[in-house]
């Protein structure tokens, strides 16, 4: 089995602007590059889930969501870090309805654990809102592997 680091995108890997879907609005954390290659170099895969609900309010679309992906996931190959997977929930309760993947809902990370075969006691997540940690607790990432990010740009 294996262990994966869980990373929220807006307000861990980068600061949260609200919506962000264009490179030229990204700005990284400051040392999020080390934080991932500290945990990667420990045999953790690295998993992103993040809420994109911009997409359900129409303000940005899949596609440009996925660009900026594949970007963002290329500037982490640039620093030696490999990107195992990025789940995103396109849903917003007041657009789409329910769902079972937005955060505080653990779905993102229920598909990871099936699709990386992961033991979930050994795996970390880093969020910076409750509803982060709400949906680890919920997928069964142990307690004491739940971490708050305090974001500060580079």
């Amino acid at each position: 089995m294996n262990k994966a680091l869980f990373i929220d995108r807006d307000g861990v890997i980068n600061v949260d602007k609200v919506h962000v879907f264009r490179s030229e609005d990204f700005e990284f954390t400051r040392g999020i590059f080390d934080l991932c290659r500290s945990y990667s170099d420990k045999g953790y895969l690295i998993i992103v889930v993040t809420n994109q609900a911009g997409i359900a309010k129409g303000l940005y679309s899949e596609a440009d969501f996925l660009k900026l992906t594949s970007w963002m996931v290329k500037q982490f190959e640039e620093h030696g870090i490999k990107v195992s997977k990025v789940y995103h929930c396109p849903h917003h309760p007041d657009f789409t309805g329910p769902c079972e993947c937005r955060k505080p809902e653990p779905g993102m990370i229920l598909q990871a654990i099936k699709d990386f075969d992961l033991d979930i006691s050994q795996c970390i997540l880093i969020g910076d809102t409750e509803s982060d940690l709400q949906a680890g607790r919920r997928a069964g990432i142990p307690e004491a592997n739940l971490q708050l990010f305090d974001p500060r740009p580079c």
